[in-house]
């Protein structure tokens, strides 16, 4: 590890000299990356998957890459400019924040309370935001953008009763164990099964659940506000 930070900067001065030297890339800007961002996150969690460790250190790096060609296009801008040392500032001050029972004298001894601080910290950061839902991102895939806004209905006692249905359905699934699923690999064939039934339809169930996260996201700000 004490070779780390050499090495970070030296593909931070190949981002660098690459910009300087190669028109394609100074050609390129933030929204022309972004479907090179994707793809590169998408190939890092393929990695993950297959449990490939050489595939994963690459994939990392070809992250890492798109990270600093971001920054690097960042520090040329004319009005705003910052570079990947202010983004890696502004990370390891954020992390610190957010870790006060490793870096300050709080204490935790669970993960429960570990999160607990991390979103007490997360809360105090951003105090201009006026709804849970702020800062959720639509850019995400339908079923973890779900997972996330129910998360945050929850924060507000909204979708209470979705719990209380998916809890009635495990106390019936009690008695008849194939009702509902018992892994995550069940979960997944049962998934792919509404995916299914959804394309002999004629239905986009991409759309379809995007169109609930929306409406739950509705309930979430009328809740607020009233």
């Amino acid at each position: 590890m004490s070779g780390s930070g050499n090495e970070l900067g030296r593909a931070a001065d190949v981002m660098r000299d690459v910009h300087e030297r190669c028109v394609w890339t100074q050609g390129m800007t933030h929204e022309a990356l972004v479907p090179y961002l994707v793809e590169e996150s998408a190939e890092v969690v393929d990695a993950v998957e297959s449990g490939d460790r050489a595939a994963l250190r690459e994939e990392l790096g070809d992250l890492l890459w798109q990270v600093l060609f971001h920054a690097e296009i960042a520090s040329h801008h004319p009005d705003e400019p910052f570079g990947i040392d202010d983004v890696a500032r502004g990370l390891a001050d954020k992390m610190i924040r957010r870790h006060p029972h490793v870096f300050a004298g709080e204490t935790a001894e669970t993960p429960e309370r570990v999160l607990e601080l991390w979103n007490a910290a997360k809360a105090a950061e951003k105090r201009e935001r006026t709804s849970v839902l702020d800062g959720v991102s639509h850019a995400m895939p339908a079923l973890a953008l779900a997972q996330k806004v129910l998360a945050k209905a929850e924060l507000v006692g909204v979708g209470l009763e979705l719990a209380e249905e998916v809890a009635a359905a495990e106390a019936i699934a009690e008695d008849n164990p194939d009702m509902l699923p018992a892994t995550e690999e069940e979960l997944g064939a049962t998934l792919l099964g509404v995916v299914a039934i959804a394309r002999a339809r004629g239905w986009d169930a991409e759309r379809a659940l995007r169109t609930a996260v929306r409406a739950l996201e509705t309930e979430v700000r009328d809740a607020e506000s009233g």
